[in-house]
């Protein structure tokens, strides 16, 4: 679910890395949104990421 359905981005993960530098796993996850948007006419209810709204990619409805 907690991917941008215009440009697929979703979780990232990596390590979080201690003073000690110890390191243990960690997940970044992105801004999505539950959005009503125009898709092929209609509104529907779709998944976009902040920076898709932003940069004017989705038309809203």
């Amino acid at each position: 679910m907690a991917k941008c359905s215009i440009c697929d981005k979703g979780a990232h993960f990596g390590n979080n890395v201690s003073h000690s530098h110890r390191r243990s796993n960690r997940m970044w996850k992105s801004n999505i949104k539950s959005v009503k948007a125009v898709v092929d006419g209609t509104p529907k209810k779709i998944y976009v990421c902040t920076s898709c709204l932003k940069s004017g990619k989705v038309e809203r409805a």
